[in-house]
């Protein structure tokens, strides 16, 4: 028998035991295939693991989401993302402007086509902010699950849009985020008392400073330390 004699209920059943570049590479071959390829039943759960991968057309974003992931563990979050910008070299900037609206610009995608989506995890992704986070929580209104590491332009703002469009929330974890403030998280837990509200060391983290404060070295020192 060959592949394409399959129906399709097990030809979505072989594509989901494959990567990303191998169900598009199977894809390819046939116009059958391509079709199992473009099913959103298939694209229950993205993983990715740098801002890149949003690039590629080797995923199909649909109402079948459940589960999200965009993981960036990298040196160059902590090197160059996650400084101030106001505080950035020219070089650093630059690296900056050809990621920085990747992450933001797939988030607008998933709020128009996936208003299923249950669980949302973020981790390094030093360029989302506030309003990445709301525009998720009121577009995809059953979320259950959202967690926030090292995202460091998320302030108690997104706290306050758990409180006020989170409704479905069981579960929301700010680890690592830095301008996440104690007054903000026992708000939170105030509002939503049912709410499993976590926070490792956000709020005992060096908040972000303005160009026009005038921050003491210990502190500059203490927080180069910590990004290193």
């Amino acid at each position: 028998m060959h592949l394409i004699q399959l129906n399709r209920e097990c030809l979505l059943h072989l594509f989901s035991f494959l990567d990303k570049d191998s169900r598009k590479s199977l894809s390819l071959t046939c116009h059958q295939l391509r079709e199992v390829f473009l099913d959103p039943c298939l694209w229950n759960l993205l993983h990715f693991s740098s801002p890149c991968q949003l690039r590629k057309d080797n995923f199909v974003l649909g109402p079948s989401l459940r589960y999200l992931t965009i993981s960036w563990y990298s040196s160059m979050v902590l090197k160059v993302c996650n400084i101030e910008d106001w505080l950035k070299s020219s070089f650093q900037k630059n690296i900056c402007s050809k990621h920085e609206s990747l992450v933001s610009t797939f988030l607008a995608h998933v709020c128009y086509m996936c208003p299923n989506l249950l669980s949302l995890t973020m981790s390094g992704c030093g360029h989302i902010t506030d309003r990445d986070v709301i525009s998720v929580l009121q577009c995809c209104r059953k979320l259950r699950y959202l967690h926030l590491e090292n995202c460091v332009r998320i302030t108690d703002c997104s706290l306050e849009g758990v409180v006020a469009h989170g409704d479905n929330l069981e579960e929301v974890k700010v680890d690592f985020c830095r301008n996440i403030t104690q007054a903000g998280l026992q708000h939170c837990k105030e509002m939503k008392p049912a709410l499993q509200l976590t926070a490792e060391r956000s709020a005992d983290l060096i908040p972000d400073s303005k160009p026009e404060e005038r921050v003491p070295i210990r502190r500059t020192l203490q927080k180069v330390l910590q990004n290193s």
